[in-house]
């Protein structure tokens, strides 16, 4: 067993955003070690334990760009429309693709976890190690020691290792955080009728109720199903009696909630309960050190944006250092680094407080605020140009976008 093991990268978190991460610098030459403490046979489980993804029309541009694509065909479900209303009463915004372009896909989390792993497992240029370390910095470069006493060498550090990063807490960068007082209740099921790559976000008083469609499937007789997955955010003090409702009462009381749309529902998959919170790194460098993903900033799944904003992370960073490498750079010096703290620190903010100013817009009770959400849902809808903005940012298209985003190589 080799001792020492250098990489241009160490990566700390072996989860969507690291390992996508580890695949585009992979794809421009650069060499990555994961450092990931997660067991890959529990990642890898087959079963659909309800969680699911919506992976914007420019983050799946990167996906194509770097060869992922091709390993999750036929696995997702186009995004062709989203409808946007205030409960189920008139007034609402209806998104709809163009051209034939989805606003995004949705994959089941299994999937791309699947196709992750084998795609790292196959790249010449990244090592994937099972473990925890924290890196330290020094004045040429970070090291990392494992349990099982071998030490990753590298000039530059990347936490992608979560919400609660221990790499970020050791760097002791500062997090504004705060609960929203809600939990996400997330699982899916399958529905009597279409739903024509409809995604539903139904604003309620408790928070919304989003409804994200998924490829049908072969039932227990092999007939295809039809099914969506849902996030459903309650009450935190209802949180407990959400998770411990039966299959049949769960699916009576979200067909209540759709006033029956999409017909019948029936096989509910196991459901997962999370608390909503806020948090925010002060910074999204320290030394020799960048945050990606969680680990940099974690928003109230309103929009459907935490992923996607963590796949920007990826694209802005891997344009960062693979040009840096190119002119031959320290790629943990500060000057490199500082480039993507100028890159992605206002426009993670910028997304991070939309997505609080919604949740608390439509968080506010009373048949009033009610009828004014609607009258604004209503005037969006009616006036192309301000649709034309919210379907940017749907897209992950709005901002200065890496080139990785745009479907070309950095």
């Amino acid at each position: 067993m080799t001792d020492t093991i250098r990489a241009d990268v160490l990566i700390l978190g072996g989860g969507p955003v690291g390992a996508t991460l580890a695949l585009a610098l992979d794809a421009h030459g650069l060499t990555g070690v994961v450092v990931d403490p997660a067991d890959p046979e529990a990642q890898l489980a087959p079963a659909f334990d309800g969680r699911a993804s919506a992976i914007a029309s420019a983050s799946h541009r990167m996906f194509d760009a770097i060869g992922l694509s091709a390993r999750l065909e036929g696995q997702g479900c186009a995004i062709s429309a989203i409808r946007v209303s205030d409960g189920l009463r008139p007034g609402r915004i209806d998104f709809a693709a163009a051209d034939g372009d989805p606003l995004g896909i949705m994959y089941e989390n299994r999937a791309l976890r699947r196709a992750l792993h084998a795609a790292v497992g196959e790249a010449g240029g990244v090592t994937r190690l099972r473990g925890t370390a924290v890196p330290e910095p020094g004045p040429h470069g970070v090291s990392a020691r494992l349990a099982d006493g071998r030490t990753v060498l590298a000039p530059v550090a990347v936490a992608a290792d979560g919400r609660r990063s221990p790499t970020r807490e050791a760097a002791g960068i500062p997090v504004a955080r705060w609960r929203y007082r809600h939990s996400a209740v997330i699982g899916g099921f399958a529905h009597e009728r279409p739903h024509d790559g409809t995604a539903y976000e139904i604003f309620y008083p408790s928070g919304p109720f989003a409804l994200l469609p998924l490829a049908d499937d072969a039932g227990d007789e092999g007939e295809g199903r039809h099914r969506s997955a849902i996030v459903w955010t309650v009450d935190e003090r209802d949180a407990d009696g959400m998770a411990k409702l039966g299959d049949r009462a769960f699916l009576a009381e979200a067909e209540r909630r759709m006033g029956g749309f999409l017909g019948k529902l029936s096989d509910a998959s196991p459901r997962q309960v999370y608390p909503l919170g806020f948090h925010h790194a002060a910074r999204v460098t320290g030394d020799r050190l960048a945050l990606v993903g969680d680990a940099a900033h974690g928003i109230h799944p309103i929009a459907g944006q935490g992923l996607n904003l963590g796949l920007r992370d990826v694209a802005a960073l891997t344009e960062v250092l693979v040009e840096g490498a190119r002119l031959g750079l320290d790629l943990g010096a500060p000057a490199v680094l500082e480039r993507y703290q100028r890159w992605r620190a206002l426009d993670s903010f910028a997304i991070a407080a939309a997505t609080d100013g919604l949740a608390r817009l439509f968080g506010v009770p009373g048949a009033a605020a009610g009828a004014v959400r609607r009258l604004g849902l209503s005037a969006v809808n009616a006036v192309p140009t301000l649709k034309d903005l919210f379907m940017a940012e749907a897209r992950g298209e709005a901002g200065a976008l890496p080139r990785l985003l745009t479907g070309a190589p950095v």
